[in-house]
Formats: C-alpha cells, structure tokens, sequence
C-alpha cells in the first residue's frame, strides 16, 4: 500500500505531473464474459499501484449512446473517472459495455437496417449484462457485493439490476438519471419528436433498432448546457476530441458512414420515453444497498422530480444520500475539475468508504 498512498500524497501536494502519474499508477486488463443469453461483452479492469485487489469492486455503466471507455476511460488530463476512482479508493475500477455497445457483442437487429426492427437492447436485458460482469468481478475479487455507478441511462440501469438483486448490490450511485417522477419532460416523453403522432403517450413505432451518430451529434447537448459562452473554460477542447473519437472507434463501422458514424441502440431511448412520462420500469422500494443520487443543477436528462420520487421509494436502503452539484452538467465527470467534477470525486470517494 505504501506506493499508492505516496502517489495520492504526491498528486495531492502537486508535485508531480497528474495526467503522467494517474497513467503510470494504474494498470487495464481487458477481458470479456458471456450473459446468461449467449452475449459477448467487453470489461475493462484497472487497479492502482498498491491498492487492494479484494476490496469490493466498482462497475461503471455508461449512458445510452456513448459506450464505456470514451464514458469513463479517456487518455487525457481528467478524462477517466475510472482511474481517479481507482487511484483515490484503492478498489478494482470495471468500466462495462452494454450489449450493442462498444466492443459488446451486437445483437442480431444490427445485422439489419435500423428500421427492419423496433428498438432494441432495453433494460430488463441491460440487467442481464450487469448480471454477468458482476459475477465476474466478484469471484475475481473474492467477494459477495459491488459498488454500481451508472450514468444517466446507465444509472437507471444499475438501480434496476440493483432492485432485482439487492443482496449483491453494497453501493449504489445514480448519476442524472431518470425514475418516472414527472410525466413531463422537455425532450423525451409524451408529446416530444419521439412520440407516435396518433397516439402522444406511446413512442414513435417509425424508431429504429439503433441510431448512427456522428461526432457532431456529441455536443448539441453538452453546449446548451453549459451556461457560458466560452465553452473551452468549462471544457477542454482535447478531452473532446479524445470523447468524439472514442466513440466513433468503439465500432467498426463508423468509418463506413460518411461522415464517419456510430451505432447505438435505441431501447434505452424508448425506457427513458416511458419514464420520462410518469412510468417507472422498477421500484426503489426493492434496493437495500447504501444509496448515492446525484443530479446536477444543468441536467438536462433527469429532473428534480426524478431524484424526489427515487428518495421516497427507497425505504429499505442501508443509507441514501441525495447531492445536487451547483452548476454541474449532464456531463460533470468530463467537464473541467473545477466546474463539478472535483466536487463529484468528493463525494462519490467518501460515499464508497462508508
């Protein structure tokens, strides 16, 4: 433990450089696991110098378009909340990728033009994912519980796996993430582009099984956000391009679109429709893990009501937490350490200590 510990003192007294330390401190194993349906999914591990490879471990679950490693893994300054975790809690980091994502195995509708099929990959498939990396990561580990981490869809993922298997679930952490509490939303839900016309409360049936997005689709959402003309001071330019390009290589058709393009799956989309209107794909009442909610205040994928409803159904957790990060957006763990995401590493290490 000495060498991790001399390393936190260093970066923290600053006096060595952070981008080369966070880099020659941790060690990536990639490796895969297969669902109980036959799936293929990619996993990365990474560990600290000197931490402990037996305390309970962490799994990142990326959001609905981007893929885990451009989510949680970039080789720029502050662009991997995975190794700053690993490096300032010592425990096994494991970034996943869904089924359809990334270097996971796609299923069969990809094989065919988006719209052959209505979407695919949803939630209560998604839990079958998580299922099986944490079965992984446990018997690796040699432990009976894991620390969750989700990300917007991600975190609406990680409380669903969490509410069907309680006992193996020690942490949670919800990041923007979405729990039905309002059936108003201003860019999802009921009366939105992506309803049916004829029928508001019910998704578009013209959606595909998956979408292709291109590198500029990336920002649209990140720019509105963030309440500042100059978005270079809230975000650096090469943390975003690293992000862009990360997510056009995690699939190996992008460079057959022009522009290049990747493809996501678009059940995510049609839960947080359904979710985005009132309904609620599971119920909080059923979690029994210590519990972490955080929303920040420019999110534009959760709202308040979703965080206030998630609060009161979740009466059998060990402890729950609610933060709102001022200032912060959708994208706080990309953004600059200053505009949220020191604050969010805060929180997020003293909550996994408890």
């Amino acid at each position: 433990m000495k060498h991790f510990v001399l390393t936190l003192a260093a970066l923290a007294a600053g006096t060595i450089d952070t981008a080369a330390a966070v880099q020659a401190a941790i060690a990536r194993h990639d490796f895969h696991v297969t669902t109980e349906d036959g799936l293929r999914l990619c996993v990365r591990e990474l560990h600290a110098a000197g931490g402990d490879q037996h305390a309970q471990p962490v799994i990142l679950i990326h959001g609905a378009r981007v893929p885990g490693i451009a989510s949680f893994d970039l080789a720029v300054p502050d662009g991997s909340l995975a190794a700053d975790l690993a490096l300032r809690t010592g425990r096994p980091i494991y970034v996943m990728d869904a089924r359809g994502y990334g270097c996971s195995q796609r299923p069969a509708e990809f094989e065919q033009p988006p719209e052959a099929n209505r979407p695919a990959v949803h939630a209560h498939e998604v839990a079958r994912d998580i299922a099986a990396v944490v079965a992984a990561v446990t018997q690796r580990s040699d432990t009976q519980q894991v620390a969750l981490l989700g990300w917007a869809t991600g975190g609406m993922w990680a409380a669903y796996y969490a509410a069907q298997h309680p006992e193996r679930v020690g942490h949670l952490v919800t990041l923007n993430a979405i729990y039905g509490g309002s059936d108003r939303h201003p860019q999802l839900g009921p009366g939105s582009p992506n309803s049916d016309p004829g029928h508001p409360d019910r998704i578009n049936p013209k959606i595909g099984a998956y979408a292709r997005n291109d590198a500029g689709s990336l920002l649209p959402g990140w720019d509105r956000s963030i309440p500042i003309a100059d978005k270079a001071a809230w975000r650096d330019p090469a943390l975003v391009a690293a992000y862009q390009k990360a997510a056009l290589d995690s699939d190996a058709q992008s460079s057959s679109q022009n522009p290049p393009a990747f493809r996501a799956p678009m059940g995510a989309i049609e839960d947080s429709f359904y979710q985005a209107g009132g309904r609620r794909l599971f119920d909080a009442a059923s979690i029994t893990a210590r519990v972490l909610v955080i929303r920040c205040e420019h999110d534009f994928w959760s709202r308040p009501e979703d965080v206030q409803a998630f609060a009161h159904d979740a009466v059998r957790a060990a402890s729950l937490r609610v933060v709102a990060l001022e200032g912060a957006t959708h994208y706080v763990h990309l953004d600059r350490p200053e505009r949220g995401r020191d604050a969010l590493l805060r929180e997020v290490v003293a909550f996994l200590a408890e």
